[in-house]
């Protein structure tokens, strides 16, 4: 408990000398942050990343689902992100390490009073002084995300995907959950309070999938690279430095099937 509170008093006096009296000196680390992710992930190919609890250990059954996951997604040419640390993060990276020569399995680390040790399992890992900049990288460069049971953290990117998604500020993403048990009061709180008071629509909801099936995941994120690719030549996208990484997916296997092209 103790430990707890000087760890939130480290933070609380660190956001006092960067957000409310450091504004200038902030604005430059807070473009260092975006610079260093534009430039180290831009040219990445289809990702996915992948949330979860820090505090699952190796035997937590979670931990297992996630490397399986991230296995499996690797063994079909796409990249995995995640936050850098351990738990669900370290399980998703190292399931997809052991595919280093064909993706990438990266890290996005964040800076912290007590710091948040890098797990092993990467083969790009890149560390943030923000926390908002750093969300922006694990968001910016994934064609889909795959939510794992965690706590506050992992809440905050689940409601931050489903919210860029719904004000379509994030095009084509789809979000899996993963966790049926873990998560099912959760659904029904969305469905029974938000869908029925009418503050989502069931359009809203369509956006969530709620699955343990985890080959039936990696289907969908394939259809759905499909879709996102389909969507892009429609908008007559298919100049764009986005489009052009996407499709060394297709350029790399013999995959057609649903292209309009």
């Amino acid at each position: 408990m103790e430990r707890r509170k000087a760890v939130r008093k480290a933070n609380a006096k660190r956001y006092v000398q960067d957000i409310k009296s450091g504004d200038v000196w902030s604005v430059f680390k807070i473009i260092a942050d975006f610079v260093q992710g534009f430039d180290e992930l831009g040219e990445l190919g289809p990702s996915v990343t992948i949330f979860g609890s820090a505090r699952a250990k190796e035997d937590d059954p979670y931990y297992k689902k996630a490397v399986e996951l991230s296995s499996k997604l690797a063994s079909r040419g796409f990249n995995i992100i995640t936050g850098g640390g351990p738990g669900i993060m370290e399980a998703a990276n190292r399931g997809a390490i052991r595919y280093k020569s064909e993706v990438d399995s990266i890290g996005l680390n964040i800076e912290l009073p007590e710091e948040q040790v890098a797990n092993p399992f990467t083969t790009k890992s890149l560390r943030f002084d923000y926390f908002f900049s750093r969300k922006v990288m694990l968001v910016k460069y994934a064609m889909a995300y795959v939510i794992f049971p965690g706590g506050f953290g992992t809440l905050d990117e689940l409601f931050e995907s489903l919210t860029l998604t719904q004000t379509g500020k994030m095009m084509g993403g789809r979000i899996f959950i993963v966790g049926e048990e873990f998560y099912r009061p959760l659904m029904t709180f969305l469905r029974e309070s938000l869908l029925s008071h009418g503050m989502i629509s069931e359009s809203d909801m369509q956006m969530l999938c709620l699955t343990d099936d985890l080959d039936y995941i990696v289907e969908q994120i394939e259809r759905s690279l499909v879709e996102q690719m389909n969507e892009l030549e429609d908008e007559g996208l298919d100049q764009t430095k986005y489009y052009q990484t996407l499709s060394t997916y297709f350029s790399n296997r013999n995959i057609d099937e649903g292209r309009d092209s």
